[in-house]
């Protein structure tokens, strides 16, 4: 960046890594832990630690850097915290399968199991040191402004200490138990899985109508399942008590075929007597309702499995066999004994494990759990007052029915990779004993014959406790923790998807009111997810997946991000499309353009003493410079406005048609004369204003675009040290400079584009010539409209191109293209003669094709908008364009139809 000048043309890849080193060497992302500016905080969801930077990051990143870089520039002491998740099941199946691959070929596989639990985590570390800060290095290709030297892991020892403690707490409030219950089981891993991990499929399968004879009778009971193997499991069948059918049965008993073990029929209401034969079988160790059912009425719980999900020693003659296999056998001795009446095909969701691919088996565990009932209460209450806010607010909706339904947390899981669980047993009265610090003896019977839990905790419960973990927390003796925590926590924002609001979101609210006696966050921020063009999730199996980090490589980060927020909407999935990337890339290479040539045209600059602080003569301003200026004004107020209110996509519209629309396409070039012409004084106060403006637009989009701000700003004539540290310019901070706009002058000025527009408009039109020169009449009575068209008619002459301009009454509108415009009350007809310069018989040729088609669209539209499914259905800012198409067409034809009178 030493360079005075900027390069022909803009490349991302020269500029973008020199400056984020720039602004890291410097400091520029360092909060202070003690300072008189207001605190401003958000702790990065920590992405797992074997990941890479996806599109889903990418937005989540991009939303945050908005944030910090935003407020960072409004004078606020803004930190952002990174870090990163050790993911258990994610990084133990990666260094795994990596085990794997590197023993291949030699005789022997290596697995954790010959390694060994120490040389394994050992083996887990190198990985994590070699790997481990990949993510890192994308998320500065993004533009991250995090404070890095806060980055923390979720294995550090200060996090590592908080869990300890935190589970030692909740264990001696006998809030931490173990106990049986079902959970989510993937037998490959051999581990408990939480939801988040189970990934739903539409599988095709069969739903078996099985008789279970009734006994001392010689009837059957017809059941239904897409699991016939479980049958082996069932403790009852049940039907509804309403259900007429079957209240004499209530009580009896059938035997289950196969085994021969006799089971009870039983009434619940949750039974649908609509779906199949009304009688459901009831399998508690194995299916998550059932459990609820069995529970109430004290059902036996029967598991079939083990650990590897194969069929287990209560499956009598099927022991051994593996879920599918048992499935086939079990189909094929029920068709021999006649009880297998009907098979039909089902398409049906099955959960499958994210890690091994396996199809998830609930499954009956010894695990540790942790109760959520008793804390659920406050955590509802903070956002129920309005303490926590949620946006969209519809999200607290969700959050507060999760929170009504919530169960005991399993928090174990059979892993070597993560926070081992603070536990342990005793051989020789069997009793844990759980403490922050490794005993040495049992705190019941004082046996030095104990030996720690081998489970580690679910991820999420170190990741409950991240926005204070990674503060200091519970160090209350160093300094440096205590204001650290005292300056920010709370954090001001969480910026997350709403995948996690339950797994995550919720949790933390949970543990920061039981230990910090205060709520994680003020401000839950949901975004949507990204989809491709045609709105669908992206996948692999669809081959739409999107690299960001190719996307920037391509087009650079600041139009990633740009195209991000410009169509951000709260809450709303958000439609990724190249193309659109690519219009960003141009509106890029529009703003370094326009900066070059201001630059250009303040080669002769005499930069005033005053710097920053400099105004301009307001005696030698043109009309044009305090047109500039009233529009800046609006545009602060409408890109403030909107980011105070997390409207986030109308922040960044209303730069882009500032800097595309106002400055690019015509202050610059209203002031080109006065830049080229002979009066030093107008000359100098429209420089003055030109380098103020850009300093100023420069410092308005620099949260959305940061790197091609930030190299613009450093050849600036009028700027401070950096971009990232100035002042983020508002309607009160500019107060001085914006005192020179004027709002009678900018309506004038928005009336003599809107003509000069039409104008051009007529000729696209019509085809005529750029080089032909117009006579073009201005139709108005108004005699204030007419002093401005006379004051302007150089400007217009000019940038229309027209060699002539009557002003006055509209007078034989015959052969003529006529174009309405109306600004703040001033109405003018713009009128130009088309005799000589068009084929008349080709335009009403045209004209008619053109009405016709407008025609059939409105037709089109009209039709849709009135469908009451298609209201109903379709997104409200679809409904909405469909609503302003169909108006526009419609006008569009009635100003067709005009000009076809007039060329006929």
């Amino acid at each position: 960046m030493e360079k005075n000048t900027l390069d022909d043309r803009y490349n991302p890849q020269t500029v973008e890594s020199a400056i984020y080193d720039w602004w890291e060497k410097a400091g520029y992302f360092k909060a202070q832990d003690q300072s008189h500016k207001p605190p401003f905080s958000i702790i990065l969801p920590p992405p797992n630690v074997t990941g890479f930077l996806h599109i889903g990051h990418a937005l989540d990143h991009t939303i945050q850097d908005l944030l910090i870089r935003w407020k960072r520039m409004s004078g606020f002491n803004a930190m952002w915290l990174p870090g990163t998740d050790h993911a258990g099941i994610a990084t133990q199946s990666v260094v795994e399968k990596e085990l794997k691959k590197q023993s291949a070929g030699t005789g022997t596989t290596t697995t954790r199991h010959t390694l060994g639990r120490e040389k394994f985590v050992e083996k887990v570390w190198e990985w994590k040191h070699e790997y481990g800060d990949r993510i890192y290095r994308q998320m500065r290709r993004l533009g991250d402004s995090c404070d890095w030297d806060r980055a923390t892991f979720t294995l550090d020892d200060g996090v590592s200490k908080a869990v300890r403690k935190v589970f030692v707490s909740l264990y001696k409030k006998n809030s931490i138990y173990r106990g049986q219950r079902l959970i989510n089981w993937s037998g490959p891993l051999e581990t408990a899985i939480s939801d988040l991990e189970v990934e739903h499929k539409q599988v095709k399968g069969a739903l078996y109508h099985i008789n279970y004879p009734i006994d001392g009778t010689s009837e059957f009971l017809t059941v239904a399942t897409s699991r016939p193997e479980t049958m082996l499991g069932d403790a009852a069948l049940c039907v509804n008590p309403k259900d007429e059918r079957y209240n004499k049965l209530i009580g009896k008993t059938v035997t289950i075929p196969l085994i021969g073990r006799q089971i009870k029929i039983i009434a619940d209401e949750y039974v649908d007597m609509t779906f199949g034969s009304g009688v459901l079988k009831v399998t508690p160790a194995h299916d998550f309702n059932d459990y609820k059912i069995g529970k109430t009425h004290n059902l036996e719980l029967i598991s079939i499995l083990n650990k590897k999900t194969e069929l287990n020693e209560n499956a009598g003659p099927y022991q051994g066999l593996s879920v599918i296999d048992a499935r086939k056998k079990v189909c094929e001795d029920l068709k021999a004994l006649g009880l297998l009446i009907k098979e039909e095909p089902l398409v049906h969701s099955v959960g499958h494990c994210s890690r091994s691919g396996a199809v998830v088996e609930p499954f009956l565990s010894e695990q540790w759990f942790m109760k959520m009932s008793e804390m659920a209460g406050p955590a509802k209450r903070v956002v129920e007052s309005g303490t926590i806010r949620f946006e969209p607010e519809s999200w607290s909706k969700v959050y507060l029915h999760w929170m009504n339904i919530i169960e005991d947390w399993c928090i174990s899981r059979q892993l070597w990779w993560g926070h081992r669980i603070p536990a342990w047993l005793c051989e020789v009265c069997e009793k844990y004993t759980v403490a922050e610090v490794d005993p040495t003896q049992c705190e019941h019977c004082q046996s030095f014959k104990i030996h720690q839990e081998s489970d580690v905790l679910d991820t999420w419960f170190s990741s409950a406790l991240w926005p204070f973990s990674t503060m200091g927390w519970p160090n209350v003796t160093d300094p440096h923790s205590v204001q650290t925590q005292t300056s920010f926590y709370p954090t001001s924002y969480l910026v997350t998807g709403h995948d996690i609001i339950f797994f995550w979101v919720a949790r933390m609210i949970l543990m920061g009111l039981e230990f910090k006696k205060d709520v994680p966050f003020r401000t839950v921020y949901i975004h949507g997810l990204v989809r491709d063009s045609q709105g669908r999730k992206m996948s692999k199996s669809l081959g739409n997946s999107i690299d960001p980090i190719d996307m920037i490589e391509k087009h650079g980060a600041d139009a990633l991000r740009f195209s991000f927020l410009a169509h951000l909407y709260s809450g709303k999935d958000l439609k990724f499309s190249e193309q659109r990337l690519e219009s960003y890339r141009n509106f890029m290479n529009k703003i370094w353009n326009a900066a070059r040539f201001t630059l250009s045209n303040l080669a002769d600059f005499k930069v005033p003493a005053e710097g920053v602080g400099a105004l301009p003569n307001k005696d030698h301003m043109s009309m044009f410079d305090k047109w500039i200026i009233a529009k800046l004004g609006d545009v602060e107020t409408k890109v403030n406005n909107a980011l105070e209110a997390e409207k986030f996509s109308e922040a960044a519209t209303a730069l882009y048609q500032f800097i595309w629309n106002q400055f690019c396409d015509w202050y610059i070039e209203f002031t080109k004369p006065i830049i080229n012409g002979s009066n030093q004084k107008e000359k100098e106060a429209t420089q003055l204003v030109m380098a103020q403006v850009l300093n100023r637009i420069v410092r308005l989009l620099h949260p959305f675009c940061p790197f091609i701000t930030e190299e613009i700003y450093s050849k600036l004539p009028i700027k401070n040290e950096a971009c990232i540290i100035d002042v983020y310019p508002t309607v009160i901070t500019d107060k001085a400079f914006l005192a020179f706009g004027d709002k009678q002058i900018e309506t004038e000025i928005d009336l003599i584009k809107e003509i000069i527009s039409a104008t051009r408009n007529i000729r696209g039109e019509n085809r005529i010539s750029p080089a032909v020169k117009l006579k073009l009449r201005l139709a108005t009575l108004d005699q204030k409209t007419i002093a401005i068209l006379k004051t302007n008619q150089t400007a217009m002459a000019i940038l229309a191109r027209t060699e002539m301009i009557e002003i006055g009454d509209e007078g034989d509108l015959n052969k003529c293209a006529v174009s309405q415009v109306t600004v703040e009350g001033h109405k003018v007809k713009v009128i130009i003669a088309l005799e000589g310069l068009v084929d008349f018989n080709e335009e009403v040729s045209r004209i008619q094709k053109t009405i016709e088609k407008l025609t059939k669209d409105s037709t089109v539209l009209s039709n849709k908008l009135s469908n009451e499914k298609f209201i109903q259905n379709a997104d409200e800012d679809v409904v909405a364009a469909d609503r302003i198409l169909l108006a526009e067409s419609k006008e569009q034809i009635i100003l067709l139809q005009e000009a076809l009178t007039r060329f006929v």
